[in-house]
């Protein structure tokens, strides 16, 4: 079985190598990590002794951050790896300003584990979440690195609790604790003789939790909802699945909503379709001017901003619940917002808890998006119930970070 997980990972690879030729996201998977090696070795003295961090993209990092600043104020002269497996990782953190160096994961298999450990030679090392990496994992427990998995989920579906997981459990003993996100992961964990665990919760709802606190102004969307004179919609990560349902919907709506719409790949033609389809007129974010006003939708055409923004909405719609999945609900929960999204969200436990608390809200179709958009839009209390019970959904769940460091300090 490990044979075939080796085995695996170089199909992979190779099957992106190839995909590098047709795939823009591919091709840059495979030209980012040109000359890491050479980064990494340029680096090395510097990384001496190192919290190592991996995540595998945008999410998981956000997942991993509240940990990495709590563990830089109690240590802020240790020095910190990151590294990530997919490219839009790596652009969107490639300067964070509390790491010494960011760089991608080298493929997985035992010479650049061995090679990379000797490099930087870790003090401690956390895992965000999925990531199972056989080798690295190996080397890591070999030469004794203590390394931890945080905000870890698990469902028995997984291979770890399947007849042909073995290498997979062998993954597991590998980690010095895991930190999982609920009781049920625990309990699932013991199954199979695995309990050097600890329930933290997901340290995502004190990442969102901090993003609200700070409360940064950002005052395009700022002026677009005070020049709106009424209610407004934030909708971000959407795919163009998600953009027909909406666009459907505001038909009935006749005006009385304004919209905020981040979509999650700004494409040429998804933008062109939001401008053809959305209530008019549509401002683009690259293009702002306040004398456009009054325009009913502003579409933001660029990155980084969607968890400032659900800040300025009334209500808010998260994308990708017509596809494989929704995206992060609990950006927009934490700003006291009621979520909607697609019938795609069985998979998510805060989708599912936002739902039991009353701040979220599943539509299979326009008609009742359309429904539910109406009825926020005539009831004001039905309204301020759904913003409340969001609010507090998230209050109550954070303090994950806090029981994470408590576990991993002791080890640094």
């Amino acid at each position: 079985m490990v044979r075939l997980i080796g085995l695996g990972t170089i199909l992979y690879h190779l099957g992106i190598r190839l995909a590098a030729a047709f795939v823009p996201k591919a091709r840059l998977w495979v030209e980012g990590r040109k000359g890491s090696w050479t980064r990494l070795e340029a680096k090395s003295a510097a990384l001496q002794g190192c919290l190592w961090m991996h995540c595998a993209s945008v999410g998981e990092f956000e997942q991993g951050r509240p940990v990495l600043e709590a563990i830089k104020k109690e240590r802020p002269e240790l020095p910190v790896l990151l590294t990530f497996f997919s490219p839009s990782g790596y652009e969107a953190r490639k300067n964070f300003p509390m790491a010494t160096h960011v760089e991608y994961l080298p493929p997985d298999s035992a010479a650049n584990a061995d090679r990379l450990l000797k490099l930087v030679r870790p003090k401690a090392v956390i895992f965000i979440k999925y990531e199972f990496w056989f080798e690295h994992l190996a080397a890591l427990k070999r030469t004794g690195v203590p390394t931890f998995l945080v905000s870890a989920i698990f469902r028995p579906s997984q291979p770890f609790f399947r007849w042909y997981g073995a290498a997979h459990r062998t993954m597991l003993s590998c980690f010095a604790r895991l930190f999982v996100q609920d009781d049920a992961s625990r309990d699932l964990l013991g199954t199979i003789g695995v309990h050097n665990v600890i329930v933290s919760g997901d340290t995502r709802f004190d990442r969102v939790l901090a993003i609200v606190n700070a409360d940064e102004e950002v005052p395009i969307a700022r002026t677009f909802k005070e020049m709106s004179n009424g209610p407004v919609m934030v909708c971000g990560s959407t795919w163009p699945e998600d953009d027909r349902t909406l666009a459907a919907a505001f038909v009935g709506l006749k005006n009385r909503l304004s919209v905020i719409v981040a979509p999650h790949e700004s494409s040429a033609t998804q933008n062109e379709r939001i401008t053809r389809d959305f209530p008019p007129a549509t401002i683009r974010w690259s293009a702002w001017s306040p004398s456009q006003m009054p325009a009913h939708t502003l579409l933001v055409d660029r990155m980084g901003l969607l968890s400032r923004l659900y800040k300025y909405g009334d209500v808010t719609y998260v994308g990708g619940g017509f596809g494989s999945g929704i995206h992060n609900t609990l950006e927009a929960a934490a700003w006291g917002k009621p979520v909607i999204f697609g019938p795609n969200y069985q998979r998510f436990a805060e989708a599912r808890g936002l739902i039991d608390a009353g701040a979220g809200f599943s539509v299979k179709n326009e008609e009742e998006l359309g429904a539910l958009l109406q009825r926020f839009l005539n009831d004001p209390d039905a309204l301020r119930t759904a913003s409340e019970a969001a609010s507090h959904y998230v209050l109550e769940r954070t303090g994950a970070t806090q029981r994470v460091l408590h576990g991993v300090l002791a080890d640094l």
